[in-house]
């Protein structure tokens, strides 16, 4: 009984010094202490621009810098992107190093960029934090006292058309 003992003891310390080393693999397969995990996202950038060339994508140069707003009130700002586009698969790409910073922050950059008054006041309708804040103040009641162009193209109704209509055909 004694002997039967030592023999299972000795087997169980060579089954833990066998379970401390980690096979990766099959049968004949080299023992290693750590498995290799690639470092580089080399593969997935290649498996991006083979993707984006099959849709056809051309590259759009003298881009400065691209602006995104989202709805929480913030702005996804990059600066020197690279911009691609294909305008069949309708698909934009844009690459580079980004930033996301409060509309606040970002405002007095925008103000020069926006072509008319009507930009500004849609911009302000789809951000309503920026209608809260005082910080923008001025930008707000441009936003306010700016009437709608839709408003400009109707003309306002001057006579009664039905009552002409009644006289036209009497």
């Amino acid at each position: 009984v004694i002997l039967l003992l030592n023999r299972a003891s000795m087997n169980a310390d060579k089954l833990a010094a066998l379970q401390s080393q980690v096979r990766i693999g099959g049968k004949g397969s080299a023992r290693r202490k750590r498995r290799n995990i690639p470092r580089s996202n080399t593969t997935d950038d290649k498996k991006l621009q083979t993707s984006l060339k099959r849709l056809g994508v051309n590259s759009i140069p003298a881009i400065e810098e691209v602006n995104m707003f989202r709805n929480d009130g913030t702005v996804i700002h990059f600066k020197n992107p690279k911009v691609q586009a294909s305008l069949g698969a309708n698909t934009f790409t844009i690459h580079g190093q980004s930033e996301t910073k409060p509309l606040a922050e970002m405002l007095p950059q925008l103000l020069p960029q926006f072509s008319s008054p009507e930009a500004l006041v849609e911009l302000a309708k789809s951000q309503p934090s920026m209608l809260d804040s005082s910080a923008n103040a001025p930008a707000a009641a441009a936003a306010q006292d700016q009437p709608m162009s839709d408003d400009d193209d109707v003309p306002d109704l001057v006579e009664n058309f039905d009552e002409a209509s009644k006289n036209e055909t009497s």
